[in-house]
């Protein structure tokens, strides 16, 4: 078979592939917000039944949003994660340029450098990170998990996008610097809108781990003021009693802009996966 034929055939089972993992990926998520909608009894009895006009409920949604500031954690949900998405993507995004662009003693040492956070799991120094904060006075504030969520996402960041920018034509920011443009100006209008399907690949990749985290959250901002989506939803559930309705109820709630964001950045991400191996 011909590379011309073959490379129609990659990409058709490529996207195969990924609306198959995106049915599987998204049925949890299905039985999620359907059981949010029926009553106690019914989400035990039938968990995995729609709801009918006998199981339709929708206490679950009244006391999510009569307990707790539910509006207020969503807020904070939204606040961080649009926050630390823009950070990784411009820090990383420039770190990446200037691996791929300059070539000096030591670039591919520095490269490992900066991916190591791929390799080492950031929770590893949750101490110090908690005595750094306490010592900043930074705990209980928004920009403790924005911090952290920054230097978490940007190892992966920098190891996606610096690869992208290798492919960039050389003869396009040479002619760029002929013209008179700055660095900053080639990186800004030449590099970044040519690789806008890997920046959609990490801000996607980033997103998920940031919203629906847990961890840090609890250690470094478990205020009421400061508190997430994430965080806040534990409140329904206790040691002995779980209020399942009001759980179901926020998790359907925070899952709404996971999806939003996904759809709105479905195509570039798609074409962020295959341009690798699609030729």
């Amino acid at each position: 078979m011909s590379k011309a034929r073959a490379a129609p055939l990659r990409t058709a089972l490529i996207h195969l592939a990924l609306i198959a993992y995106t049915v599987v990926a998204l049925f949890p998520v299905f039985l999620t917000v359907v059981n949010s909608f029926k009553s106690r009894n019914a989400i035990f009895r039938e968990p995995m039944a729609v709801p009918t006009p006998s199981t339709f409920s929708l206490v679950g949604y009244e006391t999510v949003l009569q307990q707790g500031d539910f509006i207020g954690y969503f807020q904070n949900s939204l606040v961080v994660t649009v926050v630390s998405i823009a950070l990784v993507l411009l820090f990383g995004a420039m770190a990446a340029f200037a691996l791929s662009e300059y070539r000096f003693r030591g670039n591919t040492l520095l490269g490992l450098y900066l991916a190591l956070g791929i390799m080492i799991p950031i929770r590893l120094g949750t101490v110090a990170i908690l005595q750094g904060m306490v010592a900043a006075g930074l705990v209980n504030t928004l920009t403790s998990l924005i911090l952290v969520y920054t230097a978490q996402g940007l190892p992966l960041a920098i190891f996606i996008l610096s690869e992208f920018m290798r492919t960039v034509s050389d003869d396009l920011k040479n002619a760029g610097r002929i013209d008179g443009l700055s660095e900053y100006a080639i990186f800004f209008r030449l590099v970044l809108p040519l690789v806008r399907p890997a920046m959609a690949t990490v801000a996607v990749f980033t997103m998920i781990p940031i919203w629906n985290d847990l961890w840090f959250p609890l250690i470094l901002a478990p205020g009421e003021a400061t508190k997430t989506v994430t965080l806040g939803a534990q409140m329904f559930i206790g040691q002995f009693v779980t209020n399942w309705n009001a759980v179901l109820s926020a998790l359907s709630l925070a899952i709404l802009p996971v999806m939003v964001l996904y759809v709105i950045f479905s195509r570039q991400l798609i074409r962020g996966i295959t341009s690798g191996a699609v030729k």
